[in-house]
């Protein structure tokens, strides 16, 4: 990969790993969905006045963004305002790779290698590890959600599977991704973005109430302003277009290990600038899981049978 390519993929990942923390600044001024209505209508306006229309069917771009736009991102800005940790969070999220993984033999018909199967067990192992490690009777903000929350974190067990969620909506949006095939992704992205808009604000009027929309645009701080504009222009529109232009430009095998490095990125910038740590137990957990996706992506090279010699 050439050192311009290099330095774009390190761009993106660090864009990505720090996204996790520049969310929790954001909701600490903004509810979760109102946060995301503000992400997605920066990103559509006013760039869907210059950029084309992808040449897409309606139903596929609506049901892209949907997903991947409104489905992770309500879940996972929930989640994170709910008090589950942000590097914690990075890292969990990377479960839509089996998610995907699976959407994809089940709609495809495509075949799982024994390492893509190896890693899956690997990553629920350590999933359950985290979750064995975080159920306890702490509280937070005195309250407890389904009386199990996550005690080294100190996040309600909410906060865990709402995030599970948001790498289940990745990965749908994915699988439509797929059935799109090629396209101009930044046109995808921008095109998409007014989709989840109004679903946001509905969701926010209805769950967060008038009151505390009205609140927020009243009192609009610049850390919220700095942290939608970073949301918008460096995680969405660079991160997806940068990282668009180099699957094009190299083989998929090449590019999406890369991402591995996503939830490091995330796991190091919520420990120095959130002062967020896991339990022991956590991190052991965490590893586990980050060993099952390395296996997924590298463990090809390790079940490959030997070519008999001629």
């Amino acid at each position: 990969m050439p050192l311009r390519d290099s330095l774009s993929a390190l761009l993106v990942v660090v864009i990505w790993g720090v996204n996790f923390v520049v969310i929790k600044i954001g909701l600490k001024d903004s509810p979760p969905l109102l946060l995301g209505a503000l992400r997605f209508a920066l990103v559509a306006f006013p760039a869907i006045l210059f950029v084309r229309r992808p040449r897409i069917p309606t139903g596929k771009l609506l049901a892209y963004a949907l997903s991947l736009c409104f489905g992770q991102f309500a879940f996972l800005f929930s989640a994170i305002h709910l008090g589950m940790p942000t590097g914690l969070a990075s890292l969990v999220l990377q479960l839509q790779a089996f998610f995907t993984l699976a959407l994809t033999a089940i709609v495809f018909g495509d075949r799982l290698g024994r390492h893509n199967l190896a890693g899956l067990a690997l990553a629920f192992a350590g999933l359950g590890v985290l979750a064995f490690a975080s159920v306890g009777g702490a509280s937070v903000g005195g309250t407890s959600v389904g009386g199990a929350n996550l005690r080294g974190a100190g996040v309600p067990l909410i906060g865990f599977v709402l995030t599970i969620c948001a790498a289940a909506s990745w990965a749908i949006g994915n699988i439509v991704s797929k059935t799109i095939g090629p396209a101009d992704l930044l046109g995808l992205v921008v095109w998409s973005a007014p989709v989840p808009v109004l679903p946001f604000l509905a969701a926010s009027a209805l769950l967060e109430g008038p009151e505390r929309i009205a609140a927020t645009a009243q009192h609009i701080s610049l850390a919220l302003v700095l942290a939608v504009a970073y949301l918008a222009f460096a995680a969405t529109l660079t991160g997806y277009t940068l990282w668009g232009r180099l699957l094009t430009r190299h083989p998929a095998w090449k590019v999406a290990p890369l991402s591995l490095m996503v939830p490091v990125v995330g796991l190091t910038t919520s420990w120095l600038a959130l002062g967020e740590s896991l339990s022991p137990a956590q991190g052991a957990g965490a590893l586990v899981v980050l060993a099952g996706l390395v296996l997924n992506v590298f463990g090809g090279r390790l079940f490959r049978r030997p070519q008999p010699a001629e």
